[in-house]
């Protein structure tokens, strides 16, 4: 998975991972173009009910049906 600065654009983003400390949902099609989001991810909310031991891990959940 590459993440770049705006859709089209070749310049990579670097990545920093970091400890999770809050829980967000966030909304995001499953489109993808040579590897990148088509559509921009958008917040949805805040998960109070939800602890960040409770989510898989980034790329460790279940992968969406392609098509």
């Amino acid at each position: 998975m590459r993440f770049t600065t705006s859709w089209g654009s070749h310049t990579p983003l670097d990545v920093v991972l970091v400890e999770p400390q809050l829980v967000a949902e966030i909304d995001v099609d499953t489109a993808q173009d040579r590897g990148a989001w088509r559509h921009p991810v958008r917040f949805v909310r805040l998960r109070e009910d939800m602890a960040p031991g409770d989510v898989a891990a980034f790329g460790a959940g279940p992968v969406p049906a392609s098509g």
